[in-house]
Parts: C-alpha cells; sequence; structure tokens
C-alpha cells in the first residue's frame, strides 16, 4: 500500500506455492478505493498483443474495429491520460508471472514507461513463485528487473507463528474454549506442512473432523497423523524423506560393513 501510495513503478512479491500470495493480491485490490483503478490478470501466460487486450479490457477500454498491436498501445496510452487528468491511479496485478513470456514482461516494462511530468500513468503489482528470479535475471529484460523498487520474499510459517495463526482463526471463527491442538498435535502438524499455510489450514480442517467424530474435545497427535495420512501432496513429500533416509542407512550399512572387513 506504500508503494502505491508512493507512485513507484513495478513492486514485487515472490513465494512459494501453498504462502498466500494470490489472498495476498486479493486483499490488496479491495484495499484500494474509488481514486484506483484496478486491472487483474491472473493468467500471464499471454503474447503482448493478448496482454494488452486483457488490459484493455479490465480498464473498459473502448477499441477500435481493426486491433493492431500499435491501435490496442494508442488506445490504452489516450486512456491513462484521461485517469490521470480525473485523478484515478491505475494499478495492474498479475498473478504466477513466473509463467509470463519474457517478450511479454518487455511490453509490459514498455507500457510502464508512460508517465506524467509528477507521476507514473501505471503501476504494476507483479506475484510469482521464486523461479520468477530467474526470468528476470534474463539479459533482455534487465532494464525491468531494475525499476522493482519495491520487492518482498513470502516465508513459511515458524511454528510459533503457525500456532498463532491457528489460535487467531479459532477465535474468528468463535471458539472460547481452552487450548484446542496439544502441543504433540501441534508439533506434527508442522513437521508435515514444513509451515506452509495452505497445507495447515488442510491439515488443521481434517484433523478437527477427526476429532469431532471420535467425540474428543481436543485435537491429539493421532488425529494430525490421520489428516496427513488422508493428503496426497503430504504423503508425497514424507514418500520422498523416507526413501531417503532408507537410502542413507543402507548406505551407511554398507560403509560400516566395508570399514570392519578392512578392521579385520
Amino acid at each position: 500500500m506504500f508503494a502505491i501510495l508512493s507512485g513507484e513503478g513495478f513492486i514485487k512479491i515472490t513465494g512459494e506455492v501453498g504462502t498466500g500470495k494470490t489472498l495476498l493480491c486479493r486483499k490488496l485490490m479491495s484495499s484500494l478505493d474509488s481514486s484506483f483503478k484496478v486491472a487483474y490478470v491472473p493468467n500471464p501466460y499471454l503474447e503482448p498483443q493478448s496482454l494488452l487486450m486483457v488490459l484493455a479490457d479490465e480498464l473498459s477500454i473502448a477499441l477500435p474495429a481493426e486491433v493492431t498491436q500499435h491501435a490496442l498501445l494508442n488506445a490504452l496510452t489516450h486512456a491513462l491520460l484521461d485517469f490521470a487528468r480525473n485523478g484515478i491511479k491505475v494499478v495492474v496485478c498479475l498473478d504466477e508471472v513466473q509463467a509470463m513470456p519474457i517478450e511479454t514482461l518487455e511490453a509490459l516494462r514498455l507500457l510502464s514507461n508512460l508517465e506524467t511530468e509528477k507521476r507514473k500513468l501505471l503501476q504494476v503489482v507483479i506475484f510469482g513463485q521464486p523461479e520468477l528470479e530467474d526470468k528476470l535475471n534474463h539479459a533482455s529484460i534487465r532494464q525491468l528487473k531494475q525499476r522493482i523498487t519495491f520487492e518482498y520474499q513470502l516465508d513459511r510459517l515458524s511454528r510459533d507463528e503457525m500456532q498463532y495463526y491457528l489460535s487467531h482463526r479459532l477465535v474468528i471463527a468463535g471458539y472460547k474454549g481452552s487450548r484446542m491442538f496439544s502441543s504433540a498435535a501441534m508439533t506434527l502438524m508442522y513437521l508435515k506442512s514444513k509451515g506452509v499455510p495452505r497445507l495447515v489450514n488442510i491439515l488443521a480442517h481434517k484433523a478437527l473432523l477427526a476429532t469431532y467424530g471420535k467425540g474428543k474435545y481436543q485435537v491429539g497427535f493421532s488425529e494430525v497423523l490421520a489428516a496427513a495420512a488422508d493428503t496426497k501432496s503430504i504423503e508425497s513429500i514424507w514418500r520422498k524423506v523416507r526413501l531417503f533416509t532408507i537410502s542413507l542407512t543402507v548406505l551407511l550399512g554398507v560403509c560400516a560393513s566395508a570399514f570392519l572387513v578392512y578392521a579385520k
């Protein structure tokens, strides 16, 4: 909000899958008042001209019958100038930008060059996964990277943050009782979810259902374990961990046997 109110050009938010990028994007858009015109692009896998057409549609800009890239740019430029004259700031929010072609990113940068003597005509907030960094390091769009004035990396939750998060959600839902999740349940949930908010939500929901089904009043270790066993995304992660552990154990066993043979 500070960066947008300051009139900065590009703002970047990155984070792993499930850390809340899209939620943050929607919260940002809902927080902007009528002095802002917002364009939201959830699917950025577009060619440059297609992106311009989507932006024109989001901003309710009338287009000529014959739509060429030049005509699109001309229409967008005039519309952005009109918004500026009326005191309206235009913000473009792009989600999953790591999937956007480099040519389209460059077209977006060129569009963001438009400005008056006082401020930019267009502000861009990009949300993406960590691999977006690799794309921004491409030599052909190094100018775009230089234009990113504010950026933030969304991290996974720590154990304490996860515990506070779950308690907060229970309070918002109206719960006023004693501690809902046991210490063992919290520890296992953190180990299984790795602090990823989306996985925390899934595991907590299933664990609460399992606890209710048993007629219990507190979520324990076994309920979280059952929730994790019922969640395929958790299973795949822990299958890899188990395979690595087994491989490591076998390797250590072979090394120990070889050492004993050599020692004799």
